[in-house]
């Protein structure tokens, strides 16, 4: 089964209740099908986001991207989960991940753990969240009769094996942390790269009787004629790539409206992207390439 494009956008901005309502009601009148809100420390509350974030709209899905999954309890987190997902009206989308922060662990006085650690905490969480959603009997229930669709970002063989087998959506970030780094920073993984990780991935998923939903998470959209100025900026985070390397990577989307239009269309035949989520502040440069990629 081949799925349709679908577009999401991360709001990672804090703000007042007003201007929550607002930019929640423009992503709506802009097209995007999903609104985003991630799970770090410094940025909105998830769930509470997301239950405001459907009562100023009434088309868009509404999901975490992604829950750090070091963060919660799994019971708590089913409670959670069951709640929001009655309050927007079945409109949830659950994404979960290991995370991937350690200055965010220590902050909150949480366990950070080591990679495989962090995989197996997941792995539960997941398992229970199955366990208890699934029961009949379990209160408060959700609203989807057929179960809150799951996303599981990662790149690793064990988080591209745990979403395999229990993913709805298999979310790639097209980036990797930097070892030993405790703030999060991530390094691009190139085109060549990327190809690897989903053609483990679908070995992983081979015997899944439906296909996933493959989303990508584009870092940068840029609408310009000028294709090199566009991603200069990008140099700082990424001195030992050339211009030429940057406008090379799957997660950055800089020139002219049809050569980005192009791009994604190439990047669906190569990877099998559809579902692809940009950050807020591009959230207004990628419309045009919605409309594009819609009207095609």
């Amino acid at each position: 089964m081949s799925h349709s494009y679908r577009f999401g956008v991360n709001l990672t901005i804090s703000a007042s209740a007003d201007e929550w309502n607002a930019k929640c009601r423009r992503a709506e009148e802009l097209g995007y099908d999903v609104i985003q809100v991630p799970d770090h420390l410094g940025m909105v509350a998830p769930f509470p986001a997301l239950v405001a974030a459907a009562r100023a709209t009434e088309r868009p899905r509404l999901g975490t991207f992604v829950l750090n999954a070091g963060f919660w309890n799994p019971a708590l987190l089913a409670r959670e989960v069951a709640t929001t997902d009655a309050l927007t009206g079945g409109r949830l989308e659950l994404g979960l991940g290991t995370g991937y922060v350690q200055a965010e662990h220590d902050a909150a006085g949480l366990p950070f753990g080591s990679p495989g650690e962090r995989v197996a905490h997941l792995r539960r969480t997941v398992e229970e969240l199955e366990r208890l959603l699934g029961d009949d009997e379990y209160l408060p229930r959700p609203a989807q009769k057929s179960g809150v669709p799951l996303l599981i970002g990662g790149n690793g063989d064990r988080m591209l094996e745990l979403t395999a087998r229990h993913a709805d959506i298999a979310a790639f970030t097209g980036g990797r942390t930097v070892r030993g780094s405790t703030t999060g920073q991530l390094a691009p993984i190139t085109a060549e790269e990327l190809d690897e990780r989903v053609a483990r991935y679908r070995k992983f998923a081979a015997d899944r009787e439906e296909p996933a939903e493959l989303n990508l998470l584009i870092q940068m959209v840029v609408v310009s004629e000028d294709r090199e100025t566009a991603v200069r900026p990008l140099q700082e985070y990424v001195p030992h790539l050339t211009v030429d390397r940057l406008l090379e990577l799957p997660i950055v989307l800089a020139g002219p409206l049809e050569q980005i239009t192009a791009q994604v269309r190439a990047q669906r035949e190569r990877y099998g992207f559809t579902y692809l989520t940009v950050l807020e502040p591009y959230m207004e440069a990628f419309a045009p390439v919605m409309r594009a990629l819609r009207d095609a």
